[in-house]
């Protein structure tokens, strides 16, 4: 009786372990181009475009993967500019934000996607936000408005952002039904939305196509944490000093 219940439960772990493997070998590794334009001349760096996939019908949804306290992303305030000025993360994952500067900085969002204010903090501090929902967060500097940052936490595993070149990478797709997202902080929304797209991934897709974005020449202006312009400060200002 032992042996054929041992024998049963072996079989059953053996049935799960081929289905898992069996299921990540029809998983798929896209790839995907992308030009920016500018006044309709192609632009040489096509970086910082988010492309991402959510599920759609019976497709699958698998949970983003979970962050490791190894794999915070920072935001570095350097040169009164963000370092990088984009990253995608997982959604419910964390940014570290150190202040390189030799002065203070304030750092918020409080626009679409996570709100929070970070207030002032002086120059080798730092400060961590947890992203816990899925959403784009514009992110700004209180005291320095030409600062400005976009964070991306999104809940879905698939997602990528271009190269210099405009190469998109995502792997191990569940072949299936998706709807594709795409972002650039110089594109218009109007634009972003006219680049999405239903897609069907299946074992033998490679290739989710070209999209070409116009870039907008139109600078996006600002207001501060109160939703007023922005302070023209002196010189000695407090803001600027070194604490």
């Amino acid at each position: 009786m032992r042996n054929s219940l041992r024998c049963s439960s072996e079989l059953r772990i053996l049935l799960v372990l081929t289905f898992c493997v069996s299921a990540a070998a029809q998983n798929v590794y896209l790839k995907g181009k992308v030009q920016l334009t500018q006044d309709g001349r192609h632009e040489r760096d096509a970086s910082k475009v988010v492309v991402w996939l959510t599920p759609l019908g019976a497709t699958p949804t698998p949970p983003p993967p979970r962050q490791q306290t190894s794999q915070i992303p920072q935001l570095v305030q350097r040169d009164k500019s963000f370092h990088p000025s984009l990253l995608a993360i997982p959604a419910g994952g964390q940014v570290e934000f150190p202040n390189h500067d030799p002065f203070f900085h304030n750092v918020f969002s409080l626009f679409d996607g996570k709100r929070f204010d970070l207030g002032l903090y002086e120059s080798g501090s730092t400060q961590f936000v947890t992203f816990d929902k899925p959403g784009i967060s514009f992110i700004f500097c209180n005291i320095h408005p030409q600062m400005s940052a976009v964070v991306i936490a999104l809940n879905t595993p698939y997602y990528a952002i271009s190269d210099q070149r405009g190469d998109i990478s995502l792997s191990n797709v569940i072949p299936g039904h998706y709807r594709m997202h795409i972002f650039h902080p110089s594109v218009s929304p109007s634009a972003l939305q006219a680049a999405e797209r239903e897609i069907t991934v299946s074992s033998t897709t490679t290739f989710i196509g070209t999209f070409v974005l116009p870039k907008s020449s139109l600078e996006i202006a600002h207001k501060n944490k109160y939703g007023r312009d922005y302070d023209r400060p002196e010189p000695d200002s407090p803001a600027y000093a070194r604490p």
